[in-house]
């Protein structure tokens, strides 16, 4: 297996646009680390990048301890999987994932020996003669990743794969692609633009934004330590509340005679009239129709039925707010009442850089 390292790395197309612009990213041997980011971040460029799919235009990119950044895509020691998994039609699986091995000039009979034991390995035993069109998308993945796996690469690089599954095998895929990669131990990387498939299977997360990296970190920094306004308003299912505001009187206004505590933290890094973004995740605000210290007075506008739970939007002072209630204390429209932040768990935000504060 082989850790990537790449070093101010650049892929330039004609115009003098970048699709990647010096990036700096250093993937641990092993891990299973993600790229995300809206459509257009460069995450899928950068990734084809390390396959080799995209000569590089700058920097330096190293595999294990090899300097690849002009090598050819099959001298890599990497594995692909293609968005639409790239199946041929016309071959059964065996021939689908063997086919690497066919390239290698290995000798048929293993070829055919190494394909039903990878198909073995993930549950494509009986489907081993079938053909692409014979299979299910879960199915099909399966063979893809098969593919990608018998020639036991160094680096597996995965490329939006779950997007065209339905939601239901979305979940499953998530879980047996976490135990293939515990399984195999191969280092991954992932790219996705779903923040929930990011949060779940990744051990790092690179966010980005206009082909530049905005944030680094695991699960938990980049949900809860966001770097930016960007970061925080992307990552997580229900975006994080961003609201300017201004610094008054050791305190932040969020309104007219709106005003609640500075986070924990920011007191010496703050000066008194600065313009700032305060920010608090749904999850960390608390519904209630009694007024108790730190509450914000609230009316609801909308009720969105999440299952468990339930998503309201509420005004404070003509600014929305989103709140996660529990189910059985589900407000109606119009209700009113107060919205109580998690003093810990709120962040602020220069309004001029948007870089996080403290």
């Amino acid at each position: 297996m082989a850790g990537i390292n790449a070093t101010r790395l650049v892929k330039e197309y004609p115009g003098g646009v970048r699709g990647v612009d010096e990036v700096d990213v250093e993937i641990i041997d092993g891990e299973f680390f993600a790229l995300l980011g809206p459509s257009g971040c460069g995450k899928t460029t950068l990734l084809r990048s390390i396959a080799g799919l995209e000569a590089i235009s700058s920097g330096q990119l190293i595999i294990g301890d090899r300097d690849v950044t002009d090598a050819e895509p099959g001298a890599r020691g990497v594995a692909m999987v293609f968005q639409d998994y790239a199946l041929f039609p016309h071959m059964d699986v065996a021939d689908n994932i063997a086919y690497p091995l066919r390239i290698k000039r290995v000798k048929r009979d293993e070829r055919r020996a190494t394909a039903e034991r990878v198909g073995d390995g993930l549950s494509l035993q009986g489907l081993i003669e079938r053909r692409p069109g014979q299979l299910s998308g879960g199915q099909q993945q399966r063979v893809a990743l098969a593919r990608a796996v018998a020639t036991r690469p160094d680096v597996l690089l995965l490329d939006e794969p779950l997007s065209n599954l339905d939601a239901r095998l979305r979940l499953e895929a998530r879980t047996f692609l976490k135990e293939l990669q515990r399984d195999l131990g191969v280092t991954t990387v992932f790219v996705t633009h779903d923040q929930a498939e990011a949060l779940a299977l990744a051990d790092r997360i690179a966010v980005m934004k206009a082909g530049k990296l905005q944030q680094i970190g695991t699960p938990r920094e980049v949900f809860q330590r966001p770097n930016n306004t960007f970061v925080a308003g992307f990552i997580g299912s229900n975006p994080m509340n961003l609201v300017p505001a201004t610094v008054s009187a050791g305190s932040i206004a969020i309104g007219d005679g709106v005003s609640t505590a500075l986070p924990p933290g920011t007191e010496d890094h703050v000066r008194e009239g600065q313009a700032v973004v305060w920010g608090v995740r749904p999850e960390y605000l608390r519904w209630t129709t009694t007024e108790e210290p730190g509450a914000i007075a609230a009316e609801v506008s909308v009720v969105e039925n999440l299952g468990a739970s339930v998503l309201i939007a509420v005004n404070v002072d003509g600014h929305k707010l989103q709140v996660v209630v529990p189910e059985d204390h589900e407000p109606a429209p119009g209700d009113r009442g107060f919205v109580v932040p998690t003093g810990s768990k709120t962040l602020l935000f220069d309004a001029e850089s948007t870089e996080r504060i403290g």
